[in-house]
């Protein structure tokens, strides 16, 4: 009987061993997998990823985090994406910012402007990504991208959510880009729904310059923002946009003469910093003070830089804001 017993004892115990070798192996095999798992992660976090742009493609690794921004629409773009630049060019206006981004722009080094861009600067820098413009800086380009991975947009005129997205994607931020703009063109549409009817008045928009002065049309700035809210363009207008015209659907230059183009149901006029005596010229003007527009008191001053010269997100949000206002109040 107790040989039995002893039997009995040495097979258990001979069966717990192999349980608990058993528990171990297995304890290891989830273990090893996982750290797989992390690696290859980290791996897909790191691995580098493919832009196409302006001057070509260009290969960038992992995310940037030193980004230098060579355009003011480029600066909001990248700070409405969470990104500080290390370098950008300074604004048109301001010292160096303008209002509205200057207190998310603290610590961040100016090298230069859009037209004259301080290429030392940004070696200095030591950045991992710099993103410029075609029409600004094409002559720079092989310079820039021997410092750095370098993004071109194509152009600085028409809608500005192209070149959005393409920063988006060149940050490695497409998702966040996404956001962005699924959040402003809800803004767009809580704005035309609130105006009503007020979107089919025919609008003008007029910018005072030495430069000289202009009509804007629809491939600009304001132009772009309008178009989405629905509004109409004053349709007298449309012959001063011919095939000939030197900037195409963006905007026409005009003298004194053709003031009586400018008016319409809202007209809007901003102007450049240095040009407020050539507004002051023009507003007094007969042929200004005759408007339909100007005498029914539907001609409204707006911000320059936010309607126009900032060109970026931001802006375009401010400038929908200013528009919400000024209809809500007829």
């Amino acid at each position: 009987m107790k040989k039995k017993s002893w039997l009995l004892f040495s097979i258990v115990a001979i069966m717990m061993v192999f349980v608990l070798a058993a528990c171990g192996n297995n304890k290891d095999e989830g273990t090893e997998p996982k750290e797989e798992k992390a690696e290859e992660t980290a791996a897909t976090e790191n691995k580098g990823y493919t832009v196409e742009h302006a001057m070509g493609t260009t290969e960038i690794e992992g995310t940037p985090e030193r980004v230098v921004i060579l355009t003011n629409e480029g600066t909001e773009a990248l700070l409405a994406l969470g990104v500080k630049p290390v370098g950008a060019v300074m604004s048109w206006e301001g010292d160096p910012w303008y209002e509205h981004i200057s207190a998310d722009m603290e610590g961040v080094e100016v090298v230069g402007d859009e037209i004259e861009v301080n290429v030392e600067k940004i070696a200095e820098l030591k950045p991992d990504l710099i993103i410029g413009n075609k029409i600004r800086q094409e002559a720079l380009y092989d310079q820039l991208k021997g410092i750095a991975p370098t993004i071109f947009a194509e152009d600085l005129a028409g809608d500005w959510k192209i070149n959005f997205e393409l920063y988006a994607k060149a940050l490695n931020l497409e998702d966040k880009g996404k956001e962005v703009l699924a959040d402003y063109d809800q803004k767009v549409a809580d704005i035309s729904e609130k105006l009503g009817d007020k979107v089919n008045q025919e609008i003008s928009v007029v910018r005072f310059s030495s430069r000289p002065t202009r009509i804007y049309w629809t491939d600009s700035f304001s132009g772009v923002v309008f178009n989405q809210l629905g509004f109409k363009r004053a349709a007298h207008q449309e012959k001063l946009f011919t095939p000939d015209n030197k900037m195409g659907n963006f905007a026409v230059e005009v003298d004194k003469e053709l003031i009586p183009e400018m008016d319409a149901d809202a007209l809007f006029y901003f102007t450049y910093s240095d040009s407020v005596a050539i507004e002051e010229e023009w507003t007094s003007d007969p042929l200004w003070q005759n408007l339909s527009a100007v005498k029914e008191g539907n001609a409204h001053k707006v911000s320059d830089i936010i309607w126009n010269t900032a060109g970026g997100v931001k802006a375009a949000t401010l400038m929908l804001e200013d528009i919400e206002k000024i209809f809500s109040e007829q």
